[in-house]
Order: C-alpha cells, then sequence, then structure tokens
C-alpha cells in the first residue's frame, strides 16, 4: 500500500526535474514541440519497460517516469499557460 510520504517524495523529484529542464532549455514553442518532447520521454520509458524484467532497471523506469510528468507539467504551464 502506498504511504503519503511516497507521493510527496515522487513528487519532489518531478519538481526537481521540472527546475532542471526550465533552467536548461527555453519554453515549449508550441502544442506539437510539447507532445513531441512529452512522446521522446514516454519513448524512453518504453524502452525500459520492455526490457527483460532481469535487465529492466526500478530506479531508470522511476526517472523515466518522473521526466514524463515533469515535461506534462511544462506542456501545461507553456502550452496552455494560465
Amino acid at each position: 500500500m502506498e504511504r503519503p510520504e511516497d507521493f510527496q517524495l515522487a513528487l519532489r523529484d518531478v519538481h526537481d526535474e521540472l527546475a532542471d529542464a526550465v533552467t536548461s532549455y527555453g519554453p515549449m514553442a508550441s502544442a506539437h514541440e510539447g507532445y513531441a518532447v512529452i512522446l521522446e520521454e514516454l519513448e524512453e520509458l518504453k524502452m525500459e519497460v520492455f526490457k527483460k524484467p532481469v535487465r529492466r532497471s526500478t530506479r531508470e523506469m522511476r526517472q523515466e517516469a518522473c521526466q514524463v510528468a515533469a515535461m506534462a507539467v511544462r506542456f501545461m504551464v507553456d502550452v496552455c499557460g494560465e
């Protein structure tokens, strides 16, 4: 069963990933660019998930999922405003 602190840790990791992306890259210029960035991160997660279980890394899956989440938040802010 999940614990509230597990969610807090995950959200902190997403926040840190988002902060790093904001300082390293300019804003998403369009909905198409934002979609492409999210899709690229999702493909990287897929590559890790589809590995044989003995080669799969939960650390890598978590990192890729964190990047997907951070880019989704960035899309919300850069593309959708408000």
